[in-house]
């Protein structure tokens, strides 16, 4: 681990904030080199805050006033970063579409994570589609937020065969934990500074990620 500060995280959930663990145990145990520093909800009933809450973490509710009004979630939300002193906004689970000017104030410092390999399947139901479909593979992504909703450049996808028998629970299930797994890797990478944007791409070690890295998690 590099003698750096750890990368402050502001950590944005919906729901029962499994990543936002995943994450928090990576950050304790000092496996990356980042910390999380506030945790907001768009749902003051979300599961997630009570994990941030027992953790002792600065966690938030400011609820959704709708998406007509969605500039005053985001000003108060861009204000409670700014107290904390975040560096890295990770969206983990947040099932809101942030506005253009908000992406594009913080351009090259939102992460996301989809349970989908990109640019398949963007937006909501994607293990009800994949079985659809009969794809035979699918996995999450890990990429940096723009504008068009799930269309940043991607970072690193984890991938794994869809069984015979698979329903859209089991799916789920095991994409999930493949989530828990490169989501924390990806922000380790920018902790280390081996991530990089620029010029609204994605740089790895020095060189531009024309394609994500992949990982599979098949036995």
């Amino acid at each position: 681990m590099s003698a750096r500060s750890p990368l402050r995280l502001a950590v944005f959930i919906s729901g029962r904030g499994s990543n936002l663990a995943a994450l928090g145990h990576a950050c304790r145990e000092r496996r990356i080199g980042a910390e999380v520093a506030l945790v907001v909800s768009d749902r003051p009933e979300a599961p997630g805050l009570l994990i941030a809450r027992e953790w002792g973490l600065d966690a938030r509710a400011i609820p959704w006033p709708g998406a007509a009004r969605r500039a005053e979630f985001e000003q108060a939300a861009a204000a409670a970063m700014a107290a904390a002193d975040t560096q890295l906004l990770v969206l983990a689970g947040f099932m809101r579409i942030l506005s253009e000017p908000f992406v594009a104030a913080h351009a090259g410092a939102i992460l996301n994570i989809h349970p989908s390999l990109l640019p398949l399947y963007p937006g909501l139901h994607t293990h009800r589609r994949v079985l659809a479909a009969r794809e035979r593979e699918h996995g999450a992504t890990v990429h940096f937020v723009t504008g068009e909703l799930d269309n940043g450049p991607r970072v690193l996808q984890s991938k794994i065969r869809v069984r015979p028998g698979d329903t859209e629970a089991s799916l789920a299930a095991r994409v999930l934990a493949t989530e828990h797994v490169i989501y924390p890797r990806v922000i380790g990478w920018r902790a280390e500074g081996r991530l990089q944007w620029r010029a609204g791409a994605a740089w790895l070690d020095g060189a531009p990620l024309t394609e994500p890295v992949v990982e599979r998690f098949d036995a």
